[in-house]
């Protein structure tokens, strides 16, 4: 397993900030990050913090905790599939104690016992164990999910609780040996939970937009009503006098135990996927280089980031140009010559991540992860929120369909971003969305699911062992060909037909192997007859394979790597004269086309940090 190797520039996180937690006194905070590394910050003087220590993973970082009983142990969790247990003292360099890593999927969070010498971590597969650190000894397994576990949050008394995206609440006693297990389900996935200090209320926050406090029977005490937008993270103060609540809009919400709102602070900059209080401090997660910091009696903000990331995580074309989105909010429309770059335009659309692009003509449309559709033709539009991050972007019909995080189509007026239509359409997110000839489109979605069709009645083209990250189609006189990227490391390539009725059908599927991890995009080239299936993952590779409709075990044993990255791969997009481009999170961007043989090779190469320094800085949208 290669690790990430962002170049570092300047101070902090080379990408966003994933998870934050203070020590119990306030004065250290651990920031992680899609770059793979763990940072400790001195937060004395909160707002000038210092970087006091750099931890490495060989993959993105999910988690950290502070031992409670040892304030110079800090337990980190990653999407290597280990848990490192780190002595990181006031003063010296950090070093590795040990690692736990007999783990079988990426692990998102991690809790000590109040003993201080076991640890539990919960997992992509669902599982919640349990571990002896020191000596690094697996115990016992202290629950399960059946889908992600999400979270684990541990009490002073020892009380275990995890949540996950299948909607359980679970809570065992494994500081005391009970592992009986209290269950409470949710008809919405929970990706949030915190334990007060007193350990008398355990907060749950909810995909509808929701938090609950719950007893240590898992009965309801409260209901507050946070956001409509899913509730992400949550912490207590600490005197249990209130609780913050990070939101997909982008916000932080605080309010008193009695449930109510004290304050909020909107700022597309934070990532609301973790919060933390310690000392009369609030720390939050970032899309940019370094944490922001808060007062949490009155929430002024104490320091933030002061550089921007521009990791890729959307394309689109719009004549010759190349249209790239990413973390900062940013836009650049990189003029292409021969597949080289002549000139870019950056063009300021937000100040938050741009998850989705789609263009119509000379007007680019960007889905947020604050919930909201941003036009721009060189004057800039933006709708209202729409409730959820928009993962995905399609033109149909001369409308604008939005798929969305909750499982939604959104149909937009193309011109005033109106909201004219909602439609449930997937058990989760709709990750991808691609045209179909005729009308119609393509969607992937969380639920496992590929489909096909118009807005309703859309017909179930196949299905994935895990979620599926993205669809991508190939079209032409010969028919249509669809491919699929999942977790579950497979690709999978079918061609399809529209019958008479108008439906879409599948007539023919192949499963292509050879990703380690997830696959995240996929793209297709060349003639449908024997298309080439371009594939990226999160193991840093591109692959390809040579389609044969007649032998799916020749094309099985066609996969090859293309070229690999030093992070993993985001997105692709078939560009008009068939060639394709591939971003990773890295910043790098190739060009994809055939060689005289047919096989996929490499054209060109770009970097988001060259276009980024090359581009005219003056701010462009309206």
């Amino acid at each position: 397993m290669r690790t990430i190797s962002i170049p570092k520039s300047g101070t902090g996180h080379s990408a966003p900030i994933t998870h934050v937690a203070f020590s119990p006194d306030g004065s250290r905070l651990a920031t992680c990050s899609y770059d793979g590394t763990v940072i400790v910050w001195n937060t004395d003087d909160p707002s000038r913090p210092a970087e006091t220590a750099t931890l490495r993973h060989r993959r993105l970082v999910n988690s950290s905790a502070w031992n409670p009983a040892d304030p110079t142990l800090l337990a980190t969790a990653s999407a290597d599939k280990t848990v490192g247990i780190w002595r990181v003292p006031l003063e010296g360099p950090a070093t590795l104690v040990n690692v736990l890593a007999r783990h079988t999927d990426d692990i998102n969070s991690v809790a000590w016992l109040p003993d201080g010498e076991r640890l539990i971590c919960v997992s992509e597969d669902g599982r919640a164990t349990l571990w002896s650190v020191l000596d690094g000894t697996f115990l016992t397994e202290v629950g399960s999910h059946e889908a992600h576990c999400m979270m684990v949050s541990v009490s002073a008394e020892g009380l275990a609780a995890t949540v996950g995206e299948d909607g359980l609440v679970a809570v065992s006693d494994p500081a005391s040996g009970s592992f009986a297990v209290r269950k409470r389900h949710y008809d919405s996935s929970i990706e949030g939970c915190a334990w007060s200090r007193a350990g008398d209320l355990l907060a749950v926050a909810r995909d509808d937009g929701s938090v609950d406090l719950l007893s240590r029977e898992l009965d309801l005490v409260l209901t507050v009503e946070v956001s409509t937008s899913a509730a992400r993270a949550v912490d207590w103060a600490d005197d249990d006098s209130a609780f913050v609540v990070g939101a997909y809009d982008g916000s932080l919400h605080w309010f008193d135990r009695s449930g109510t709102r004290l304050r909020t602070v909107a700022d597309l900059r934070v990532w609301p996927r973790s919060v933390s209080a310690a000392q009369g401090l609030v720390a939050a997660g970032s899309f940019r280089n370094a944490p922001h910091l808060y007062a949490m009696a009155s929430a002024e903000e104490l320091s933030g980031p002061d550089r921007a990331t521009h990791g890729p995580n959307a394309l689109a074309a719009r004549g010759e140009e190349l249209i790239i989105g990413g973390d900062s909010g940013t836009v650049f429309a990189v003029h292409l010559e021969d597949g080289t770059q002549s000139r870019a335009t950056p063009i300021e659309l937000t100040d938050g991540p741009i998850l989705s692009l789609a263009t119509d003509g000379d007007t680019i449309y960007a889905g947020t992860y604050s919930g909201q559709v941003i036009r721009y033709d060189g004057a800039r539009t933006t709708s209202a929120r729409l409730g959820a991050p928009i993962p995905s972007l399609t033109v149909d019909g001369g409308r604008i369909v939005a798929g969305t995080y909750n499982g939604e189509f959104l149909v937009l007026d193309p011109v005033t971003l109106e909201l004219q239509e909602r439609v449930e359409a997937h058990g989760g997110s709709v990750k991808s969305l691609a045209q179909l000839p005729g009308g119609g489109f393509l969607s992937a979605a969380t639920d496992r699911t590929i489909e096909a069709g118009a807005l309703r009645g859309r017909a179930k083209l196949w299905e994935h062992g895990n979620l599926v990250n993205a669809v991508a189609g190939l079209h032409g006189p010969h028919g249509s060909a669809v491919a699929s990227a999942s977790r579950d490391h497979t690709v999978k390539v079918g061609r399809v037909s529209r019958a008479e009725d108008g439906a879409w059908r599948t007539e023919e599927l192949q499963t292509l192997l050879g990703s380690d991890e997830s696959v995240k995009c996929v793209a297709l080239l060349g003639d449908t007859r024997r298309p080439v299936v371009l594939a990226g993952s999160y193991d840093f590779n591109l692959y390809s394979w040579q389609v044969d409709w007649a032998d799916s075990a020749g094309t099985l044993a066609s996969g090859r790597v293309l070229a690999d990255f030093t992070q993993g791969l985001s997105c692709m997009l078939q560009l008009a004269d068939g060639r394709v481009a591939v971003a990773g999170w890295d910043g790098r961007i190739v060009i994809v086309g055939q060689d005289a043989a047919g096989s996929a090779r490499i054209e060109h190469s770009l970097h988001i940090d060259d276009i980024a320094l090359s581009a005219d800085r003056k701010q462009v949208a309206a």
